[in-house]
């Protein structure tokens, strides 16, 4: 039963905005609870422990039923004497996880956590601690900036913001100008996904400090796409998921506005040898879409637990392999073991063929996490260092 959960919420997290944290379930909980570090200031709860449980708790003294609603599994809690509900999960995947509490059937943010944009709102999430966070900590390092650039967009006639980070040194040497990666967050979040839950400036500022990687401008916007309205499940089995021209808004935003507007304002270096593109889930299906339709764009290529690109894909796009240097093909061991039909068929066959034609490629498993932020911070530390070394 729990494979077949399992398989199902892989199934559906095409978004990428479904944790998947499947722990073994047992009866002895170890009561070495701690804060999470990302609850809001002063807040108790939640809590994590070394198992990677997480508790909760919540004053409800009228409420009839409340669960913790984390890793698509809901845990019924128990109300004390004073109405405060507790209870925890059972151990989830280390890295970050959406959550939610159910109070009567109503969904609602943890009152104790910091909210994060997933699942297409403001929610509570958690940290659990990993082995390696090390490569996204805080540390004494020179740091970069996150900034928030707001900007018109002729192509869709609206006021548009994206996050723009600049590296270490940037505000410095005026005269410097960098290579820039547009880099895109999962269906149902948005810009600010990839500094807040993804901490990809601390992982850069972290890289660059080592020696690891060159400075670069990483442009984080919002790829948002909504279902026509007509679309129903039978559309859907009748062909195609996600329908044929799902990111051509996105991609003619980023071709005509975001680029040009980055170009313009920030000191880059305004070519396709200094320009790359990645994203997660969504994200990565959108990367795929936009470098093959537009390769003298781009000259660098990350797809996180995106699908793959084929020998198929570049004989149609044969610029492709001249103009596209490197190749980064992700995944959670989890996915892989547990890997969705209809995705573009085997991403480890496919980026082996794809290097036996000449091609760098690079492909990277993230171990023991599944369609999740870990996987996802892991990847972008072994991307950026592979980028504009030349």
């Amino acid at each position: 039963m729990k494979q077949q959960i399992k398989l199902l919420v892989l199934a559906v997290a095409f978004a990428g905005n479904i944790p998947l944290g499947f722990g073994q379930q047992s009866n002895k909980v170890i009561e070495d609870f701690k804060p999470s570090s990302v609850n809001q200031s002063g807040k108790e709860y939640p809590q994590v422990n070394s198992e990677g449980r997480v508790r909760v708790q919540i004053s409800a003294p009228e409420a009839n039923k409340v669960q913790l609603d984390i890793g698509a599994v809901k845990y019924d809690l128990v109300k004390d004497e004073n109405g405060v509900w507790t209870g925890e999960s059972s151990p989830q995947d280390v890295g970050f996880h959406y959550y939610q509490l159910n109070i009567d059937g109503a969904s609602v943010p943890d009152p104790g956590s910091l909210y994060f944009y997933g699942a297409s709102r403001w929610g509570s999430g958690i940290e659990i601690p990993a082995k390696d966070d090390e490569f996204y900590a805080l540390k004494n390092v020179p740091h970069g900036e996150v900034r928030e650039n707001i900007y018109y967009s002729k192509t869709n006639d609206a006021i548009r913001r994206c996050f723009i980070y600049t590296p270490p040194g940037y505000q410095e040497n005026l005269e410097k100008r960098y290579p820039v990666l547009y880099l895109q967050h999962g269906g149902g979040e948005n810009e600010t996904g990839w500094s807040s839950q993804g901490h990809a400036n601390l992982i850069m500022d972290n890289l660059i400090a080592e020696g690891k990687s060159e400075p670069f401008i990483i442009v984080m916007d919002n790829g948002s796409w909504h279902r026509p309205r007509k679309a129903s499940t039978a559309d859907r089995s009748q062909g195609t998921w996600p329908p044929q021209g799902w990111a051509d808004d996105f991609m003619n935003t980023l071709l005509k506005d975001i680029i040009p507007m980055v170009d313009s304002k920030f000191r880059t270096i305004p070519d396709a040898d200094h320009r790359a593109m990645a994203g997660l889930s969504m994200g990565g299906m959108q990367t795929r879409i936009v470098t093959l339709a537009h390769p003298e764009v781009f000259s660098y290529v990350g797809m996180f637990s995106g699908g793959s690109i084929s020998p198929e894909d570049v004989e149609e796009s044969p610029a492709f392999k001249d103009e596209v240097k490197t190749l980064f093909i992700s995944y959670g061991s989890s996915e892989l073991e547990n890997r969705r039909s209809g995705f573009g068929g085997d991403p480890k066959a496919n980026t082996q063929a794809l290097a036996n034609t000449g091609m760098d490629t690079h492909f990277y498993v993230s171990p023991n996490t599944a369609h999740e932020w870990q996987s996802w911070r892991r990847s972008l530390h072994e991307f950026a260092p592979l980028l504009f070394k030349n």
